[in-house]
């Protein structure tokens, strides 16, 4: 982006704490790819206990954190900044989140965008009327709607309900902290993520029985929320929780890691979980279950594998040779270099904010235009 630098101002779920949620990690790579670029960026975060007891990153050292105690508290102290600024992005999730919205709809002169990082899940709590964060009638009123799914998702949301201007916006990979290390690979397959309901019997599948089935095989389950009736076998280790400074030493211990996707967004497709990045960036190979647009970012057979049953997964583990596997997690490693870095993140932010704000300052003028067309139409009464 050419000429003047941008004052940001982003509240979302949680920048400071990784624990149980995936939204950190995506907010630090958006943070850190905006100030390398010489953005002005403030990042707010509400104060709840459950994160404050998990910091993993108190103090992110990219652009400036400040945590806030309630609604109240952010409307009292932030609202000079979010009123000032050039862009302010709400986050999906974040508490009071329709409150906040409409708050922040009101009183920011800039561009009003929402980051959903949660898109398969906003629609289908839009549409049973539980969505906590916001509602059917706020989404025409924000310039702009950032999704972390693409394809034809864009098009439901400005169509369907009505949102200006949709456009994606993944998650991505730091190259100077996700690259390959020479470490010594103690798991022939790995996986890391927060347990859901709708994805165990995927794991189960595509892990745990393979496991049962390759006693001789090593694998490593991380991540948090397991229920304690989840049956490991003995050759699975788990790790409770992970913090983004053990993750590339993680992926880089594992001959192969897998990469499973929550129903909803597998449903929908084109929903890129953050592991897909940092984990190719890493150059190790990944396996993944199947879900359109996925070719978008690696293309099956050469940059990812792709897995339905367990016995594709045993397949790779015993039959490929140490160059096919390596091969395969370096070109998934060039493919993501190319294109979802964090810097390729705020370049594309830049653009959107720029047709954004073209485009509201459009639909200003016509506005102003079709008011003033009244009031000096003859016979208008006065």
């Amino acid at each position: 982006m050419t000429g003047n630098k941008l004052d940001i101002v982003i509240l979302g779920l949680s920048i400071t704490s990784s624990w149980g949620n995936g939204h950190a990690t995506t907010f630090r790579g958006l943070m850190r790819g905006l100030s390398a670029r010489g953005h002005r960026v403030l990042f707010l975060e509400r104060d709840v206990p459950w994160y404050a007891e998990n910091r993993d990153l108190a103090e992110p050292p990219w652009g400036r954190t400040c945590l806030y105690q309630s609604f109240r508290d952010l409307r009292e102290r932030w609202h000079d900044a979010i009123r000032d600024a050039d862009l302010v992005i709400v986050g999906s999730f974040v508490p009071d989140g329709e409150v906040v919205g409409r708050w922040v709809l009101g009183v920011a002169t800039g561009v009003r965008a929402f980051y959903d990082i949660d898109t398969p899940v906003t629609l289908a709590t839009l549409r049973d009327g539980s969505c906590a964060y916001i509602s059917a009638d706020l989404i025409p009123a924000y310039d702009l709607y950032l999704s972390f799914t693409g394809g034809p998702v864009l098009e439901q949301l400005e169509r369907d309900l009505g949102a200006p201007l949709a456009r994606p916006l993944y998650c991505s990979a730091d190259p100077e902290l996700h690259r390959p290390l020479k470490r010594p690979l103690r798991y022939d397959l790995g996986y890391m993520g927060t347990y859901s309901v709708d994805r165990q019997p995927a794991l189960d599948r595509l892990l745990v029985d393979v496991a049962k089935q390759w006693p001789a095989g090593r694998f490593v389950v991380a991540g948090s929320l397991y229920p304690p009736d989840v049956h490991w076998p003995q050759n699975v280790e788990r790790i409770e929780h992970l913090p983004p400074a053990r993750h590339v030493p993680f992926y880089n211990e594992q001959r192969f890691t897998l990469n499973l996707t929550r129903q909803e967004m597998v449903r929908v497709g084109w929903a890129p979980s953050v592991r897909l990045f940092e984990a190719a960036a890493c150059g190790t190979p990944i396996i993944s279950d199947w879900w359109e647009g996925l070719d978008c970012f690696l293309i099956p057979g050469h940059e990812v594998l792709i897995a339905e049953r367990a016995e594709d997964v045993l397949r790779y583990l015993r039959e490929l040779s140490d160059d096919e596997r390596r091969a395969i997690g370096r070109r998934g490693r060039e493919a993501i270099l190319a294109r979802h870095t964090a810097n390729h993140r705020a370049m594309e932010l830049e653009g959107y904010f720029l047709e954004a704000r073209s485009l509201k300052r459009r639909r200003a003028q016509k506005g102003s235009g079709r008011s003033s067309s009244k009031m000096t139409t003859p016979g208008t009464a006065r």
